[in-house]
């Protein structure tokens, strides 16, 4: 059974959730992902669950390590995390939705102590061969609170029995377990040279809970990236490339 903790969200762009706990009550999170802690608060790092599950996580792209940060003192511990880029974060409350979730493997953030957290791959090879950022989901298991994140600004549907949404790979956060997963083809050969969202989608069908993101870190990456390109190409052909012109009032 996972410990039941109490939390704040802070900021609007750049979200922190800080959790409270009690003497004994923990949290696991991400490496790398803790921001502040309070006395008492001891960190315990682990492959969590063992050595397979370790490897199957650095694998995927994962951090080989999840951290458990367990409050020893008396009264209430605080500890706080942070979004790794700019969106929100969402609490999920895994007895709402049937005692799983799963998620993209870029949303997790951190849970309560308890919950199982593991790497679930989609069972369609098409999925797994053209599903891009939608192939590797971590599934959360348990009956606390989880709490994952969300790029840019947070879409939450509700599906109908039948009910079915097509997507782009990257912008799905998480979903329950009664959502079933799919990859469809966009068809077309101007689609699927210049549609310019990918030659293929997820295919969602209800019933269950969905939560979409317009920002995925990997959307994001792409966009830093051309950028950097573009302003290193001015620069080699003589110009100032974008920094110089911002810096110039241009």
């Amino acid at each position: 059974m996972a410990d039941v903790v109490d939390y704040q969200i802070y900021g609007d762009d750049m979200q922190i959730v800080e959790i409270e706990l009690d003497p004994n009550e923990g949290v696991r999170a991400e490496a790398g992902t803790m921001i502040y802690m309070g006395d008492g608060i001891q960190m315990q790092t682990s492959t969590g669950g063992g050595l397979f599950k370790g490897l199957k996580r650095m694998v995927t792209g994962e951090s080989f390590f999840i951290t458990s940060f367990v409050y020893n003192g008396p009264g209430k511990g605080h500890v706080a995390f942070g979004a790794p880029y700019p969106g929100k974060i969402i609490p999920v409350d895994l007895t709402q939705v049937g005692g799983q979730f799963l998620c993209q493997k870029d949303s997790f953030l951190c849970a309560a102590q308890g919950i199982e957290i593991s790497v679930a791959f989609t069972k369609r090879i098409g999925a797994g061969l053209f599903g891009g950022e939608g192939f590797i989901l971590q599934k959360l298991v348990g009956d606390g609170l989880a709490f994952i994140h969300a790029g840019g600004t947070v879409i939450q549907k509700q599906l109908a029995a039948g009910q079915t949404l097509r997507v782009d790979t990257g912008c799905i956060v998480g979903f329950a377990p009664t959502v079933t997963y799919d990859i469809q083809f966009v068809g077309g050969f101007k689609n699927a040279l210049f549609g310019g969202e990918g030659v293929f989608l997820a295919r969602l069908t209800g019933p269950g809970l969905v939560y979409l993101q317009s920002l995925p870190l990997s959307r994001l990456a792409d966009r830093i990236l051309a950028g950097a390109r573009a302003s290193k190409g001015e620069t080699r052909r003589g110009g100032t490339g974008l920094l110089g012109e911002l810096l110039s009032g241009d």
